[in-house]
């Protein structure tokens, strides 16, 4: 087929804007106007005429928890105002489930609520006859009533794990709140689903993020995705552009099989080994240099220092595996960057002059990199890194950045500083700890507003906005270039794969506040309508 009459955003600075293009066998094959196109391929193929409408690459999430996301279509939406509303939510959904079974939940975040925190005793109340579980918006807490906690075998008497916390009362009883590591001690007890039962939860998910204009996504969740994904895949089902990580737990075996970062196809491809430095800002995990405001002590929780990730990088890098570390606060990026600039050196003894190609050195990332010391701030593009951000986490946690990290939120959520120094960017969402509409975090790239238009008509920090051209690049040319996919995916221009998306409006033309509202009304993969 061929589209014509259209402005067509390829992504490609040789030949940014086209208004026709033609795809045939899954790839575009031509690019130019109207009239040379048609002179060419009418009669061949159908023509579709777009109206002038714009159109843009397939947009890539490049840092989504697809199962999370996925199953979390079905769960309580806890991300409300108050605590008293999401508990309302709880008992509306406790009413409705036998007992017995798990109540879930996701998206609570207690920074925004004034009662602070809730307990387990709060959930009692509502839904005594089941086990409640509901994970907080950074996915770096949780909540549990006393039902759940005794299934897991926890009691006042429980001792921490050794990566995470027990919350407890004033009386040393458990209150019910869980952080980091303390998490898993209840979610490995609550009923998980089948590879099956998740290929079809993911096959709804995929409808959604279409509807979005997501062609692809970078998926950061563990092993049973990755069973999923394959099932789907072999059924010929997956139609979204997927980079699977490799938990670090998963390290050894991804050894013992040969796996390397880069091994799959078009649609299912390994990217890199998953670690995590620190927590997040919500809990005031993330691992800070100095303390934070308010606090003589609390620097947060370091779960990597620089010489054990080296120590897992020298095995992922010696089989050819690149790294993605988690690293929210300033201190666990510092560690991570001296992490990196040793493996590079590591690289380069394994690999001689090769390694300082840009085309064959392994893509390591930042996931995150929520705050960096200015001294840090150019150092990940020296060492060809990459900066894999969420620009909608800016919007959410403005308030908690400046509360917590106080002037050292200057250099926060700092995109712009990033690409200055060089960087590659890849945006994403960390859905579902935000929703993965790339339109939302275009939005707030580019404005560094909430819906609303606060905290001001600047945007918060806002010399850390970049220009809608950047924004898209991130999702698009940057993920691609992340993934090891810049060769075929990214652009528009002969050769890559048909990822498109048709817009309602014209991003470029429409005030940057309606960036938000921007809505695909239609989605093509791989040279088939998808939406």
């Amino acid at each position: 087929m061929y589209l014509y009459n259209a402005r067509i955003y390829t992504m490609n600075p040789a030949q940014p804007m086209v208004s026709a293009l033609a795809v045939r066998a899954g790839k575009v094959i031509a690019i130019g106007n109207d009239s040379s196109i048609q002179a060419e391929f009418a009669g061949q193929m159908p023509g579709h005429d777009l109206h002038g409408q714009a159109v843009l690459p397939g947009l890539t999430d490049a840092h989504l928890h697809l199962e999370y996301y996925s199953l979390g279509l079905k769960k309580i939406d806890c991300e409300t105002a108050t605590k008293a509303e999401c508990l309302r939510r709880v008992a509306e959904r406790a009413a409705k489930t036998r007992a017995g079974e798990w109540i879930l939940g996701h998206g609570w975040n207690q920074n925004n609520w004034p009662e602070g925190f809730g307990s387990a005793a709060d959930l009692d109340a509502l839904a005594p006859g089941h086990p409640v579980y509901l994970t907080a918006k950074s996915l770096h807490a949780a909540w549990a009533n006393t039902a759940a906690l005794r299934l897991a075998g926890l009691d006042d008497q429980s001792a921490d794990p050794p990566d995470g916390k027990l919350g407890r009362a004033a009386d040393c009883s458990l209150n019910g709140i869980l952080f980091e590591g303390a998490m898993d001690l209840v979610s490995d007890v609550a009923p998980v689903p089948t590879p099956e039962t998740l290929a079809q939860a993911l096959l709804e998910a995929q409808s959604n993020l279409w509807r979005m204009g997501l062609t692809g996504v970078h998926d950061f969740d563990r092993r049973r995705s990755f069973q999923a994904l394959q099932i789907l895949h072999q059924q010929g089902a997956l139609r979204l552009r997927v980079l699977k990580s490799i938990p670090l737990e998963d390290l050894p075996l991804a050894v013992g099989l040969g796996l390397r970062s880069g091994f799959g196809d078009d649609w299912l491809r390994i990217g890199s080994v998953k670690l995590f430095a620190d927590g997040a800002l919500g809990p005031q995990t993330a691992a800070m240099l100095q303390p934070y405001e308010g606090s003589l002590e609390d620097r947060g929780v370091l779960f990597l220092d620089a010489e054990e990730i080296v120590e897992h990088g020298k095995q992922a890098v010696e089989n050819g595996l690149s790294l993605a570390v988690h690293a929210i606060g300033d201190r666990a990026n510092h560690e991570v960057l001296q992490a990196i600039s040793r493996l590079r050196q590591f690289e380069a003894e394994l690999a001689g002059a090769a390694a300082g190609n840009s085309k064959t050195r392994l893509r390591h990332r930042i996931e995150h990199v929520q705050v960096i010391h200015p001294d840090d701030a150019g150092r990940l593009a020296q060492l060809g890194g990459i900066a894999s951000m969420q620009p909608v986490h800016a919007t959410s946690d403005m308030e908690m950045a400046d509360r917590y990290w106080g002037d050292r939120a200057q250099t926060s959520y700092a995109w712009k500083l990033q690409l200055d120094h060089g960087a590659a960017l890849a945006f994403g969402s960390d859905a579902p700890v935000e929703s993965p509409n790339p339109f939302l975090g275009l939005h707030a790239a580019v404005t560094r507003q909430r819906l609303d238009g606060s905290p001001s008509a600047q945007g918060w920090i806002p010399e850390q906005k970049i220009t809608l051209q950047q924004a898209i690049q991130a999702y698009t040319v940057g993920a691609a270039f992340a993934a090891g996919w810049e060769d075929r995916l990214g652009q528009l221009k002969p050769g890559y794969l048909a990822d498109l998306i048709v817009l309602d409006r014209d991003p470029f033309e429409i005030p940057a506040d309606e960036l938000a509202s921007l809505a695909p009304q239609a989605t093509m993969v791989g040279g088939e309508w998808v939406y």
